[in-house]
């Protein structure tokens, strides 16, 4: 049975960095301008143009953008934000910093996306945001979720950490709504070490972001150090320092020309994965609404307690043993200490996040994976469930 270990270890994640990255951050670094400026411009204008938004506004992490976001729409004490218990921390949390409270329903059952229907049961004119978070990089119900806020004048958020480039009846995310915040983490599906962005149509909103990411001075106050700035300014709101820099921006601008690439292999993975565990008893694949197009960010199966007699952690170990690595996502905001203190959270009330936390577990999954890869990850879990039936 150990013949299926592999020799070397697999990581959960590898980002793919090429020389053209390389030699634009080399660019950068010599050009002697390392902060926001121009590279980061061109970047937002590529981004906005690649999801078909007027306005894309670059920051350095998606945890950055929901705050942001969140400030410039003006949410505070005795405000409102309907969110999904399934999720990073940072979705939480981002409502938190501004006062105002976090209201967590529970997920659809049997699939990570919020339960529009729970959302229903508590809008209320103190509901000023509702925020999805497109798990694994699969859409959200945005029609739904989009007809609920415009019923109790709330705005439409989506938390699209994991969602580029995914498509939701054909529209990408990231162009649906008021605002989405994207992240560029070193384990998403294009990188810029950190980072993140803002998408909207709405032109206001992005004035205001724009201003708020830099202390809440001018919006072109990044120039000030430039031929055509000047060394005078003015602080127009409480801001933050939010902005990107040239150098993460560098790796954006070509990580962006990638993307196509990255994910034509990520869906050649997928389909690998998809064909050696489908029939596999006691692993359940993940399913995809027909009205969607995923971004495949992560390929998260489940392990069906009915078939099986071992935990998700002893099998996350006994893959880990075959020199396999996985992660988990996510642990739900109510079995978190904060959020059972600040929210009174507790795990009853939410059971189906809690139960697909429970039995969840994220595969690797990244552009330079040989197909060898996948099918060494398959030969393991295969033989680890088939020692494991009930």
């Amino acid at each position: 049975m150990n013949s299926t270990r592999r020799t070397e270890f697999l990581p959960f994640h590898r980002p793919s960095i090429g020389d053209a990255e390389i030699a634009e951050v080399v660019d950068t670094l010599r050009s002697g301008w390392l902060t926001m400026g121009p590279k980061t411009q061109r970047f937002e204008e590529k981004f906005a143009a690649y999801v078909g938004s007027r306005h894309a506004i670059a920051v350095n992490s998606c945890t950055a953008a929901l705050h942001l976001l969140f400030e410039a729409i003006g949410l505070g004490p005795g405000d409102e934000v309907i969110t999904t218990p399934y999720t990073f921390t940072a979705t939480v949390a981002s409502v938190l910093y501004t006062g105002a409270t976090p209201v967590l329903v529970d997920t659809l059952a049997g699939y990570p996306n919020i339960d529009p229907q729970a959302v229903a049961t508590r809008v209320s004119d103190r509901t000023k945001a509702i925020v999805p978070v497109h798990f694994a990089g699969m859409p959200c119900d945005m029609d739904r979720l989009g007809e609920l806020a415009a019923g109790c004048g709330a705005s439409l958020i989506d938390d699209a950490a994991h969602a580029l480039p995914a498509r939701y009846k054909g529209r990408m995310i990231g162009s649906i709504g008021r605002a989405s915040a994207f992240s560029f983490y070193a384990g998403k599906n294009m990188t810029t070490g950190e980072g993140g962005m803002i998408t909207t149509d709405d032109s206001a909103l992005a004035d205001a972001l724009r201003i708020r990411r830099l202390h809440g001075i001018s919006r072109d106050a990044w120039k000030r150090y430039t031929a055509e700035g000047s060394w005078y300014y003015e602080v127009e709101a409480l801001g933050f320092k939010y902005n990107m820099t040239d150098i993460n921006a560098s790796l954006g601008l070509h990580q962006l020309d990638r993307l196509g690439e990255f994910q034509k292999r990520r869906h050649e993975l997928i389909a690998l994965y998809e064909e050696n565990l489908a029939q596999v008893p006691g692993i359940v694949t993940p399913e995809v609404p027909s009205d969607v197009e995923s971004a495949w960010h992560l390929y998260v199966v489940r392990l069906d307690p009915k078939r099986l007699r071992t935990t998700r952690n002893e099998v996350i170990e006994l893959l880990k043993a075959d020199n396999i690595g996985t992660s988990v996502h996510f642990i739900p905001a109510p079995l978190h200490p904060l959020y059972q203190q600040r929210l009174g959270c507790r795990k009853e009330d939410f059971p189906n996040a809690v139960g697909l936390y429970e039995q969840s577990i994220s595969l690797p999954l990244f552009p330079a994976m040989a197909d060898d890869d996948v099918l060494s990850v398959c030969r393991s879990l295969e033989r680890i469930v088939a020692e494991n039936q009930r």
